[in-house]
């Protein structure tokens, strides 16, 4: 094949060697004329949060993505991937991509968050929510930054912003000459994740001395949540909870295997799933413990409930309700107990009780509390943050570091101290308020707490992601199989008609960013090539016209030199003639006429 085609070739230029050059040349700059595609960097994108939730669509609906690159600072958006980093973001930035149609966003975030400065940590955490309160027709992706992203992002800034000082024609040359980068995703289209479950495991210590004996349950939720699923760690909220909550069924349990201590109070350790989509799981357990079964400790004598929620870090504890506890109720003498231990042992930290009612109105619930006061369930929530809307609690900023070991390691101790005065009625037998139970070989260990914490934080745990054969979900179970009885797992999957809640995949996604020249590029180079034909093809043109009028020329002249010739001819004839003529004529005068002698 080759050899023919070599052929060819040689015949073209063998016989017509210019017109092949004019040809031959357009043809190899239309051949070469894009730079190839070269993969400049290939890296994994986490893409936002998509989910609908009582039939509200939350996030990003969108996944694919094929276009080139540009940062805010260009004047042109519109379907561009709009490149940021969140040192440089702002929620004015990001509205700006989205009003002017930007293809997608790319948000750059560092190696380590924790190095960031603490008002740009607060100020994205501030901005997740507005981000995710509707849904976002582009896709939205968080890359975590290195040297090649980075560079990509620096040409790409230089190119956006070297337009805003250029004149038309300059803009339109630099634009054309300058080499951009085309941002491709390898997923495909996101869709509706079907039959997904979300797993809840529940643990107990049985009491002793009767039949009806109160109950006491302790609840945290496992899962994390943020504005991108697999870059949410949930270290306070609620790595911090669910680490304090195994603390204490480790020290309970201590406490409930010897006959001398072991109380007359069931206590019931629940790990919720779902927590951030509204407590699902919270919801499923109590429908199934109170509605779909006869014998249940949530239908006897519940005491009340303990939910957990972000004490990993602050020197305050707020006991949120939804109803203050009347004195002389269990939840009651609680909330002397936590003032009591608080003031007499850790006087730096601020204890107050916090009161909001349940706003049935609203999309989301407050705090986990409330699923069981709808329920008409004695419960409260413990945790040092002083509002239910504040950022810390669904931010994918909530990292490792902003857990303080010491300080919850002294709340799980607070905890600990003041469940155990509520259980062995300490208060009533006159014991002292600086009585320390949890001491020596009973002590709250810290180096425990941090484990869990450490093992919690190493893998993102959004509902989304956690499934009933996770890793997270069977060694949360291991561990409560340590230190309670009767283990069992809960599922709850959403409803086929109506579903309460709908996940969707393609979270996570590898993205290549390819060298490429603009799409300018080519239509400049088209018409250029198109001028260049059209010069050669007038040119040709001329050439002919030219060649035949020289022919033209030079068959006129030779006939007008062939009619000067004969004419010339004729001349010459008429000469002699005239001359023969006039001699014949003196010959015959001078016969007849001789001249005498």
């Amino acid at each position: 094949m080759f050899e023919e085609a070599s052929e060819v070739f040689d015949n073209m230029f063998k016989s017509s060697f210019p017109l092949t050059f004019i040809v031959f040349i357009p043809a190899v700059l239309i051949l070469v004329s894009p730079l190839p595609a070269e993969a400049a960097h290939e890296f994994t994108v986490y893409r936002m949060q998509q989910y609908d939730l009582q039939g509200q669509p939350y996030g990003t609906r969108n996944a694919i993505l094929n276009t080139e690159a540009r940062t805010v600072e260009a004047e042109v958006l519109s379907r561009r991937c709009v490149i940021m980093r969140l040192a440089d973001f702002s929620y004015e930035k990001y509205q700006k991509a989205l009003r002017q149609s930007a293809g997608a966003v790319v948000i750059i975030l560092p190696q380590n968050m924790s190095v960031l400065p603490q008002d740009i940590v607060q100020q994205f955490m501030e901005l997740e929510p507005e981000m995710l309160a509707t849904e976002t027709i582009i896709p939205v992706y968080f890359a975590m930054e290195d040297d090649e992203l980075l560079s990509i992002y620096t040409q790409t800034l230089t190119s956006s912003t070297s337009q805003g000082s250029l004149s038309a024609a300059e803009v339109l040359l630099h634009t054309a000459t300058a080499n951009g980068f085309q941002m491709v995703t390898s997923g495909a289209q996101s869709k509706a994740v079907s039959d997904w479950a979300i797993t809840s495991l529940e643990g107990r210590l049985a009491g002793v001395g009767g039949e009806d004996l109160p109950t006491i349950v302790v609840v945290a939720h496992y899962d994390s949540f943020g504005v991108a699923p697999w870059l949410s760690y949930g270290a306070d909220s609620n790595g911090s909870g669910v680490s304090m909550l195994l603390e204490l069924a480790r020290l309970f349990s201590k406490l409930y295997t010897y006959k001398r201590t072991h109380a007359g109070y069931n206590l019931l350790f629940f790990l919720s799933g779902g927590g951030k989509f509204n407590y699902q799981g919270t919801k499923r357990w109590l429908e199934d413990n109170l509605d779909h079964t006869d014998s249940s400790l949530l239908q006897d004598n519940v005491a009340f409930v303990l939910c957990l929620d972000t004490l990993g870090n602050g020197d305050s504890l707020h006991l949120h309700v939804s109803k203050p506890p009347k004195e002389g109720t269990p939840q009651y003498q609680l909330l002397k107990e936590l003032e009591m231990v608080v003031s007499n042992q850790y006087p730096e930290v601020k204890f107050s009780m916090v009161h909001k009612k349940i706003n049935l109105a609203d999309d989301m619930l407050a705090w986990e509390h409330e699923r069981f006061g709808i329920r008409r369930l004695p419960a409260f929530t413990l945790s040092h943050l002083p509002s239910h809307r504040l950022a810390q609690r669904s931010s994918i900023m909530d990292v490792r570091p902003t857990v303080d070991m010491k300080k919850l390691s002294r709340n799980s101790k607070i905890v600990a101290e003041a469940l155990a005065r509520v259980i062995y009625n300490l208060t009533e037998k006159s014991a002292p308020g600086d009585l320390q139970i949890f001491t020596e070989q009973m002590q709250v260990q810290e180096e425990q707490l941090s484990a869990v914490v450490d093992w919690l934080t190493a893998q993102p745990r959004a509902a989304q992601l956690v499934d009933k054969d996770s890793s997270v979900v069977t060694t949360l179970e291991y561990h409560l199989a340590r230190y309670l009885k009767d283990v069992k797992k809960h599922y709850v999957k959403a409803d086929k008609r109506d579903p309460e809640f709908v996940f969707y995949d393609q979270l996570k996604q590898t993205m290549n960013a390819y060298r490429v020249k603009p799409a300018i590029f080519d239509l400049l180079l088209a018409v250029c090539i198109a001028a260049y034909l059209g010069v050669m093809y007038f040119a040709i043109q001329v050439s002919e016209l030219a060649a035949t009028s020289f022919v033209f020329f030079l068959l006129s002249a030779y006939q007008s030199t062939l009619c000067l010739l004969c004419l010339c001819r004729t001349l010459e004839f008429c000469t002699v003639w005239f001359i023969g003529l006039r001699s014949l004529k003196q010959k015959h005068t001078e016969a007849c006429h001789p001249t005498t002698l």
